[in-house]
């Protein structure tokens, strides 16, 4: 089964924002990336927000300058996750927007429900699912979550590079072959992009600064915004000291993209 999934290449494109302001530029980008419609509808998933209202309101208000097309918040919880009204619209939504917040809060009401299955197959169908900050951090399938398991309480910066310190858990998966990090230059997220690569070496690591974003499609990715992306792959020569958790790397490749450059993932 595994190999007919992977055998679908997905119709729909992510729109991937590294959290920070979002210029009306970017949004109009969004925009012109989801290809909507007259009768065409935008859906913004809030879940990840503290406020969710709020989160919805200040996208709603942006939008509105940019866009005639109806948009609607799905604010959905455990009970609601098994609304087939509510998941069968979400599924034919053309533009589905995550906002930021907590992943893990976004994730613990999405996971093994419907609105995963509908939001994966929307973008397998042609719809452009975009996110922001937490938002960004849920479309691979190993997610950030921001915390460190050698260290109780939580830390906005992630001061050391150390093996088995990483926590991830399960993202939504439209990115199987990279791992993204956000805020990334803004908050110095190096060292927590090193450590993903070295949990998982085969991955791409791509960290998007704040107030810019990365457009996939299918495995080509373009860079937009205002600032750059820090990609990093291919490490080699991985040794994790046995006693103290560090770590060495011999090599690896590190790249940093500007807004309208490309490059490609596996």
């Amino acid at each position: 089964m595994s190999c007919l999934v992977q055998a679908q290449t997905p119709k729909g494109k992510l729109f991937i924002i590294g959290g920070g302001d979002r210029s009306d530029n970017l949004m109009k980008q969004i925009l012109s990336v989801a290809d909507l419609t007259k009768k065409d509808y935008i859906v913004v998933l809030p879940m990840s927000s503290e406020e969710p209202d709020s989160s919805f309101i200040f996208f709603k208000t942006q939008m509105l300058k940019l866009t005639t097309n109806p948009i609607v918040m799905f604010n959905f919880n455990k009970e609601t996750a098994q609304n087939k009204t509510l998941t069968d619209s979400l599924q034919k939504a053309k533009l589905i927007f995550i906002s930021g917040g907590d992943q893990t809060r976004f994730m613990n009401i999405v996971q093994n429900t419907p609105i995963k299955t509908a939001i994966k197959k929307a973008y397998e169908n042609g719809s452009t699912i975009s996110g922001t900050s937490a938002g960004a951090a849920v479309m691979s399938e190993k997610m950030i979550t921001g915390n460190q398991k050698l260290q109780k309480e939580y830390s906005g910066t992630f001061d050391n590079i150390r093996y088995d310190n990483l926590e991830t858990s399960e993202g939504l998966g439209l990115i199987k072959t990279a791992i993204i990090d956000q805020h990334f230059l803004k908050r110095n997220r190096y060292n927590r992009l090193l450590t993903a690569l070295v949990e998982f070496p085969t991955l791409t690591g791509i960290g998007i600064d704040e107030a810019t974003a990365i457009i996939v499609r299918n495995n080509q990715v373009e860079v937009a915004g205002d600032s750059e992306v820090i990609v990093v792959r291919n490490p080699k020569g991985i040794l994790k000291a046995k006693n103290n958790n560090l770590i060495s790397i011999e090599s690896l490749q590190m790249s940093i993209y500007t807004p309208g450059q490309k490059f490609n993932i596996k």
